[in-house]
């Protein structure tokens, strides 16, 4: 599946970057592409400048609201940043126009972070800009959550958390959402702490778009997870999984030990309780509508009861769901990597609760402003007789 990548804002950005790395590896690894393009789109020079894998020439690195911000940012607020990316998003439009291979794409994909103030304002505004031109590619979104010390101490992260969320749902096909705080180390260094959060959190993505661009034939699957499925699957809120086990080697054309058989069945397992237990963020899997699995893994290393296992497995967590499945035979030595898709979540606790703090902090709001108009014609009852020296 080839993806055309979008990051808004700094957290999408940077994620964004860690996907152009990815597909330098699928260059690298497969001699293919997974992405036909990345950009980068920001209202603040900085944070565009301390990206490393995207392009750096002004249609790949977007700034947006210049005019406005003067390159400094919205200050987190998104209602500011949905503005600017209104007034602006042709360039983005205009951008996209310009991929060498545009038709080639099967489906773009927008990443933001939902506490910030470009991001989260702006990318259910370019989801919308660029459905309506592209109406026959799916757009989804990829929605960072904030940190917890980011909604304890900054109150109006939830609000546009909240916004975000709810814009975002409503105009893409889909949602990815990401919890930052699963995967926060927390004494390591904060630099090398959000760099390899935004590594583990591409880092499912790889073999999932991988499988279906792979042109060797050795490496095509007996049953190929390609766009045509992904895109069946990807409905409305979704998490993303995965999980890496080592099993043991299986010489080839020589009969198997049933022990080692059996151990290497339950380390497909064991990949696979890895990859839920592990999700982009923790949700309960009976609530799931649509599902998908990968099993990566050298050839010699799968078979059909290790694939019977798998799928017997994700059906018993996720008994509504309609399964598709994929095998990817390109594992590394004897791992074996399984990667989970769960979509169409009917009820995503997380999200239900951040919108219900949401109208919390909207009424609190209400409450400030009308006691702050009470204060403010008082204090102008309380001078109104005292002459002025303006």
């Amino acid at each position: 599946m080839k993806l055309l990548v979008i990051g808004c804002g700094q957290c999408g950005g940077r994620i964004a970057d860690e996907f152009a790395l990815l597909n330098k590896k699928a260059r690298v690894q497969g001699n293919f592409d997974i992405l036909t393009n990345t950009l980068a789109v920001n209202t603040d020079v900085a944070d565009l400048s301390g990206l490393t894998n995207i392009k750096s020439d002004f249609q790949h690195r977007i700034l947006i609201g210049n005019k406005r911000t003067g390159g400094h940012g919205v200050g987190k607020m998104n209602d500011v940043g949905a503005e600017v990316a209104r007034a602006d998003g042709d360039k983005v439009i205009e951008a996209i126009r310009q991929t060498p291979k545009l038709a080639d794409t099967d489906a773009f994909l927008l990443i933001a972070g939902a506490a910030g103030g470009t991001g989260s304002g702006s990318i259910s505004v370019l989801t919308h800009m660029i459905k309506e031109r592209y109406i026959d590619k799916p757009v989804y979104n990829m929605i960072a959550l904030p940190f917890r010390y980011e909604e304890a101490t900054e109150e109006r992260s939830i609000y546009n958390v909240g916004t975000c969320l709810k814009s975002a749902y409503l105009a893409a096909d889909a949602v990815f959402l990401i919890d930052n705080q699963r995967y926060l180390k927390k004494n390591a260094p904060i630099r090398n702490n959000l760099a390899k959060i935004n590594r583990m959190v591409v880092k499912p993505f790889y073999n999932v778009l991988c499988a279906g661009e792979e042109t060797n034939a050795k490496y095509i699957g007996s049953k190929v997870l390609d766009a045509g499925d992904i895109i069946q699957t990807l409905s409305g809120w979704t998490v993303i999984g995965y999980g890496r086990a080592e099993s043991p080697r299986f010489k080839v054309n020589k009969l198997v030990d049933f022990r080692a058989k059996n151990t290497g069945n339950q380390h497909g397992m064991q990949a696979m309780d890895e990859a839920l237990g592990d999700l982009s963020v923790k949700c309960d899997p009976t609530e799931a509508k649509k599902a998908l699995y990968l099993l990566t893994a050298a050839p010699n290393q799968m078979n059909m009861d290790l694939i019977n296992d798998l799928s017997s497995s994700l059906k018993n967590m996720a008994a509504e769901a309609i399964i598709r499945t994929g095998d990817y035979p390109r594992g590394a030595g004897s791992d074996v990597e399984v990667t989970v898709i769960l979509s169409e979540l009917v009820n995503s606790r997380k999200v239900m609760d951040y919108f219900s703090r949401t109208i919390e902090y909207v009424n609190r709001a209400k409450r400030r402003q009308s006691g702050a108009e009470y204060e403010q014609m008082g204090l102008g009852e309380t001078f109104k007789d005292i002459p002025s020296l303006l």
